[in-house]
């Protein structure tokens, strides 16, 4: 991790326009697709279903981030919903902010390497050998790409496409961890310190709109109304029109009032 850093800031002594583009088109990819479309919203979450080539494409996109395998990512996420602000909370700013962000990475329970102790949160992705395969060897996928930048654009490629990407990656995914959390608006009632965030759902594509994910789990849309951005929803609306995505799981007019917190009592 500290090897990461270091050579994220090397990377702006080998700049070119090149490298710059190639960082940020990977981390739209790998953070938007990966993450928002892959990891959460798809194989945590169910909130909708795709194409299974389409659904291993996302999962790879996810093992370029450097957060680990599918398994271990939806086990992590789901045990963060169980147990919100709670004891068993993997990340929970409760243990202070610098432990949700990145600490419990370091030094927490999460069981990284342990597959077969994450895979009872995640029976669903167990059952796939492709899965099973791509958690354990998560790793070989930002390798290969490693390989591929060097071959074509040298050492600022590498460096801006790999170690800056992820480290920014990173810590733009932790934001939803510790600030979201901690700082922001609550739209609805939830047991937990859930917040809505403007900015962290901007730099995250959508996840930052934290309370409504957590007060409505599995719905696919996290941005409620049309000022809350959410570009992995607008991704998704894409999908769906060209026939890559269906039954897609959103929450009635209803379902949403009934949990929203009445502004004026919250007031009174």
């Amino acid at each position: 991790m500290v090897i990461f850093h270091v050579l994220a800031v090397a990377a702006f002594f080998y700049t070119t326009w090149s490298a710059v583009v190639v960082a940020l088109v990977l981390h739209w990819i790998c953070v938007g697709f990966g993450i928002g479309l892959g990891y959460h919203r798809l194989h945590t979450h169910r909130s909708y279903k795709t194409p299974k080539l389409l659904d291993y494409f996302f999962a790879v996109c996810g093992t370029l981030t450097l957060e680990g395998g599918p398994i271990f990512w939806v086990a992590v996420h789901r045990i963060h919903h169980q147990k919100s602000d709670q004891p068993g909370d993997p990340h929970t700013p409760r243990e202070g902010a610098w432990w949700a962000h990145m600490l419990w990475v370091m030094f927490g329970d999460a069981l990284h390497g342990n597959t077969e102790v994450m895979g009872k949160y995640a029976p669903d992705l167990m059952k796939d050998k492709f899965y099973r395969v791509l958690t354990t060897y998560h790793w070989v996928p930002l390798t290969v790409l490693g390989l591929i930048l060097l071959a074509i654009g040298g050492i600022p490629w590498v460096l801006w496409g790999i170690f800056l990407r992820v480290v920014v990656g990173l810590h733009v995914t932790w934001l939803v961890n510790s600030a979201t959390h901690m700082w922001g608006s609550r739209r609805f009632e939830t047991s937990d310190d859930s917040k809505n965030s403007f900015w962290v759902a901007l730099i995250t594509f959508g996840e930052g709109w934290h309370n409504n994910h957590h007060a409505h789990p599995r719905s696919a849309r996290h941005g409620m109304v049309w000022s809350e951005i959410d570009i992995t929803w607008m991704h998704l609306c894409i999908m769906k029109k060209v026939g890559l995505a269906w039954d897609i799981v959103v929450p009635t007019q209803s379902q949403i009032e009934r949990k929203e917190i009445d502004v004026e009592e919250a007031a009174a």
